[in-house]
């Protein structure tokens, strides 16, 4: 079962918000020992459901593993080209803030994301509705 079915499996916000918790300190114990990718997998693995409480939960989850990353060209060259996408909507998530330091981090990641992808990336990320983060 993929992660994105494990958040969709389960109508009980509060199963929901738990596993979030727990995909939160699995990303934690991948940026301790400094396993930038396993960790930027693992955050973009599946969209919460549309409930506010679950995405930010996730979105804590994901910023973590953002401002993690020292190297964005070395993550995006080891980085599936099917997180690009998904990648886009958190880096404009985290434009969306308005906090300096993770405005700051989602440039970079924007800059040298839209160089790898292509401007497509960025049409995908804005034109899907369907899947909000």
């Amino acid at each position: 079962m993929t992660e994105a079915e494990k958040f969709m499996g389960s109508d009980n916000v509060e199963d929901i918000l738990t596993k979030i918790e727990n995909k939160s300190l699995k990303i934690e114990s991948l940026i301790k020992p400094y396993k930038p990718i396993e960790a930027i997998k693992t955050a973009l693995e599946g969209y919460p459901p549309q409930d506010e409480r679950c995405k930010f939960a996730n979105w804590i989850g994901v910023r973590k593993a953002l401002m993690a990353i020292k190297d964005v060209e070395g993550i995006l060259r080891s980085l599936n080209p099917q997180y690009y996408d998904i990648l886009m909507k958190y880096v404009y998530r985290g434009l969306s803030t308005g906090d300096r330091t993770t405005c700051d981090q989602c440039l970079k990641i924007h800059e040298k994301l839209t160089e790898k992808a292509g401007f497509g990336c960025i049409l995908r990320s804005l034109a899907d509705t369907v899947n909000t983060i």
